[in-house]
């Protein structure tokens, strides 16, 4: 089978991290006799460099065209005097909002292997971690009316609005309610609604969806309390839905626990199907060049890429079986190093990862 793929590398470690997933890619369609086209253009600050802008016109057309978008990171401290409107990060809301991906999946699983990377106690993760935040990516306060103005005796002011409509809400928790009910039928619904109207309506909206899902166990949770829950007991957790900020911050609370934010993948996916697959982490533009980047959860974010848009399985499972494979014959890139194991850099990774998927895919 042909896919088409547009691959952002974007800033920082991105390419490094993106060539490894291609290179993982490669072994698949070698082994399934799949074929991938590739076709690489710029957004984020690469763009911006080269064309004065961060989501060139070009760039959103081949994106559109795609079946899938593979993404690296965008931004770094070397466009951090822009203005708000014309920073990097303002392509990935554009893309978001362009390409209608209004639902982040973030898995947070902490590997076997990793366990001792976990800065919790080993009591509280025995039996390992596996859950999923589900977070709406182009509605509230990001997408919200902004701007700035003067007061009376305070000097000047920001202020960003925070909003949802009932149909937003709904079409989010829909996802959720059908991933968790695919999973361990359990839903965590995280708001504000003792202080926040969107809030107030988000829980509405999601306790009347629930009718829906007779087999799902519903619960709310106010954003504070689940920031300590995650600390205290994240096993209670399976499925994760909440809002575009909370789900920000959140997720990358649930990635520390897994050991690193190196092995969190992402999938942001529209009604029609395609997805933009991207790491969880930044660009860490001190670590570009150096293959000291952790590639791993750009790599798992192309097995996501081939089971959500591809709806090749199989093909996902093999890619991380051979992550699998890898930590446990004791690799570990410097952000997950610990004595006793074996250091390997970036592209060391990706081929490790790529010789093992043509060794055990279909074994």
């Amino acid at each position: 089978m042909n896919y088409n793929i547009a691959v952002i590398k974007g800033d920082g470690i991105g390419p490094e991290i993106v060539d490894q997933a291609l290179k993982v890619l490669g072994a698949v369609g070698g082994v399934y006799g799949h074929s991938f086209k590739y076709e690489e253009v710029l957004a984020g600050g690469a763009a911006i460099d080269a064309v004065g802008k961060a989501l060139p016109a070009h760039t959103l057309d081949v994106c559109k065209a795609s079946d899938a978008v593979l993404l690296g990171a965008v931004g770094g401290w070397k466009w951090d005097d822009l203005p708000g409107g014309e920073r990097p990060e303002t392509a990935l809301l554009g893309l978001r909002r362009e390409l209608g991906l209004f639902a982040n999946i973030r898995p947070a699983m902490l590997f076997e292997e990793l366990a001792g990377a976990c800065p919790l106690r080993p009591e509280l993760t025995a039996g390992g971690i596996d859950l999923v935040v589900v977070r709406e990516l182009t509605g509230g306060i990001y997408f919200g009316e902004r701007g700035v103005k003067q007061t009376e005796d305070m000097g000047e002011a920001a202020y960003d609005m925070e909003m949802y409509s009932e149909g937003e809400v709904r079409r989010i928790g829909v996802v959720a309610f059908d991933m968790a009910r695919k999973r361990s039928k359990r839903l965590t619904s995280v708001d504000k609604a003792n202080v926040l109207e969107s809030s107030r309506l988000w829980r509405r909206v999601m306790t009347e969806l629930a009718g829906d899902y007779p087999d799902v166990e519903l619960s709310h949770l106010y954003v504070d309390n689940t920031a300590m829950q995650l600390i205290k007991n994240p096993r209670q957790f399976d499925v994760i839905v909440t809002s575009n900020m909370f789900g920000d911050i959140l997720s990358d609370e649930a990635s520390m626990i897994t050991g690193s934010l190196g092995m969190l993948p992402s999938a942001s996916l529209a009604a029609s199907g395609v997805g933009m697959y991207e790491p969880s982490h930044g660009s860490a533009p001190k670590m570009t060049g150096l293959d000291t980047a952790n590639p791993m959860a750009t790599v798992l974010s192309a097995a996501m890429m081939l089971r959500y848009s591809a709806g090749l399985a199989d093909e996902a499972d093999a890619v991380e079986n051979a992550i699998k494979a890898v930590l446990a014959e004791g690799y570990r890139t410097p952000d997950l190093f610990t004595e006793g194991k074996t250091k390997i850099g970036t592209s060391e990774a990706g081929d490790l990862i790529a010789a093992r998927v043509k060794k055990t895919a279909r074994t």
